[in-house]
């Protein structure tokens, strides 16, 4: 087990009440069950921060977008169509070579 250290918090009576019971019922100690209700709010709360951190870089890069779009345009040809045709000719033009 890690190192762990004390902390003294004050409960509502209800929520000291609520984890009475839980931890009678599920056999542990209040201080075990308030580490796990910790580390999973800790956890949540990681969770929330990179979301948030992601979405602002999708807007970020939105924004980026839309600057590149209205100074060179949208290109409305399907380039990998585009490449193909260009391959295609190309080996048309090498193998027709080779007959």
């Amino acid at each position: 087990m890690s190192t762990l250290y004390r902390a003294q918090i004050l409960l509502e009576p209800e929520q000291h009440q609520a984890l009475t019971e839980i931890a009678q019922r599920e056999g542990r100690s209040i201080s075990d069950l308030v580490r796990e209700i910790v580390g999973r709010h800790l956890a949540e709360r990681d969770r929330e921060v990179r979301l948030q951190r992601e979405l602002q870089a999708i807007e970020e890069l939105t924004h980026i977008r839309k600057q590149i779009q209205e100074q060179h345009g949208i290109y409305h040809v399907d380039l990998v169509a585009e490449v193909r045709e260009e391959r295609d000719r190309d080996m048309e033009r090498v193998w027709g070579d080779e007959e």
